[in-house]
């Protein structure tokens, strides 16, 4: 074998590794690696951006519309449209040419085919009255696994369906926030007052007691003190989609999860998984939205575990390889010992108490494929299929052209003018995420039925 067919880690010369040697890396050195990613980020996110520095939807096509989100015939829609002049007529770029719509005017549209279309379709999505929102957290603890793509693109996919959207973003690196377009400038434009409104609320109570028995009272700080006056509407963003908002991240938020550990060791009778979803519920949010969709951190915290306590549906997206499919089995074990303590621990004082004993309980619990290559990963995908069953949804979620392209551009690929891309390219990308949706919407549609059949059950 000649010394060119070695592979290239043999004959490194260590006085030319040297030499192409930078000096050591300081603390001071990582400030100005984040200066550089920061500025790159900043130079890729502004690529979205329009002139007014904006984030600003796309305008949809009839042929768009039709197709895709209100079930009629072109030929339909344009008579409709001619018959009702106060109805949106949309714009051309050019004379006589198709007619584009903002997606507000397709939300506009669609309520009045609602309202006056046929029955038997399905114009406006099903969504019963007197019940709340229903939350999703998608969870995974091993990075990589396109978990907030997964989250974007859902809750773009349930916009675009007609519903009325909230995404909360529980990730400190706030990838889902910079999708949306979100600015969180520190740690109180995020979820972390209203985790400190619901310690100091316990503490409020405990304090009451503690007086009715004659002890002094712990002071509420100034933290506790200020997120008292916070309210989970004053943390929501409006974004460039006319129908999702946002609460958004940054940096900072990963300092709850120091602090929640402090708040519970003082107060060890709060329950911080609740936390989220006592907040929420407290400040109307359950009823201001029909589906809320929580982007978790990678990693089992405090913020994580009240994600997923508040969540009615969870959803693991997971690659079809040995090593993701170890790592979610190893999050899922996680899950089990994490809640179950929670339970066990609660339960032992309920029981010495006569209290009803408590159970965490979730509507559907799905691990999602993503990324996925049919030409290399179908017999690995089939064989976590055997073994997890219904746990894992059938459907796996391509990885095509068109997602990739779409990232390039910062885009979700529902953002994206399908006029930029092969139309084959674009239908076989949609196609993926479409399925990824309508697996996602039969748990929510299942979950909401069941609900309303109990509560008609529990009115009789």
């Amino acid at each position: 074998m000649s010394s060119t067919d070695l592979p290239p880690y043999f004959r490194i010369n260590p006085d030319q590794a040297l030499a192409d040697l930078d000096d050591p890396v300081t603390t001071t050195g990582f400030a100005s690696i984040a200066g550089a990613a920061r500025a790159g980020r900043d130079d890729l996110a502004g690529r979205g951006l329009a002139e007014d520095g904006q984030r600003h939807l796309r305008l949809f096509s009839t042929w768009e519309i039709t197709r895709y989100l209100i079930p009629v015939a072109q030929a339909h829609f344009r008579r409709v449209l001619k018959q009702n002049p106060d109805l949106p007529q949309g714009q051309s770029e050019t004379t006589g040419g198709a007619k584009w719509f903002t997606l507000d005017e397709v939300l506009r549209l669609r309520a009045f085919f609602g309202r006056e279309g046929s029955k038997a379709k399905e114009y406006v999505p099903y969504r019963p009255k007197g019940l709340p929102a229903k939350m999703v957290a998608v969870a995974n603890f091993k990075g990589g696994v396109g978990k907030t793509s997964t989250a974007a693109h859902l809750a773009m996919s349930a916009a675009l369906d007609g519903y009325r959207v909230l995404v909360i973003d529980l990730d400190s690196q706030a990838s889902m926030t910079s999708v949306f377009g979100g600015r969180v400038d520190d740690e109180w434009q995020t979820v972390f007052p209203l985790l400190a409104r619901h310690y100091a609320k316990h503490l409020q109570l405990d304090n009451q007691r503690r007086l009715d028995r004659g002890d002094a009272p712990q002071p509420l700080d100034d933290t506790l003190t200020e997120a008292l006056g916070i309210t989970a509407q004053s943390l929501v963003q409006k974004t460039h989609w006319p129908n999702i908002d946002l609460i958004g991240a940054q940096l900072n938020l990963y300092w709850a999860e120091f602090q929640v550990p402090v708040w519970r060791m003082q107060g060890r009778g709060w329950k911080l998984w609740d936390a989220l979803t006592d907040t929420l519920d407290a400040d109307g949010i359950l009823d201001d939205y029909d589906v809320i969709f929580i982007d978790t951190p990678p990693a089992l915290g405090y913020l994580t575990i009240n994600g997923l306590a508040a969540a009615d549906i969870l959803l693991v997206p997971v690659g079809a390889s040995f090593l993701e499919f170890d790592s979610t089995g190893r999050f899922f074990d996680m899950l089990h010992t994490t809640f179950q303590s929670i339970e066990e621990g609660e339960n032992l004082a309920a029981r010495a108490l006569g209290r009803e004993e408590m159970a965490f309980q979730w509507d559907a619990v799905r691990a999602v494929v993503t990324r996925f290559d049919g030409s290399q990963q179908t017999e690995m995908a089939g064989l976590m299929q055997a073994y997890l069953g219904k746990t894992l949804s059938p459907h796996r979620q391509d990885f095509t052209a068109l997602i990739g392209q779409a990232g390039e551009q910062v885009q979700g690929i529902y953002e994206a003018d399908y006029r930029d891309f092969n139309r084959e390219t674009y239908a076989r990308g949609r196609e993926t995420f479409d399925a990824t949706y309508a697996a996602f919407k039969s748990l929510l549609l299942g979950a909401w039925r069941r609900d309303e059949l109990a509560q008609a059950k529990a009115a009789e």
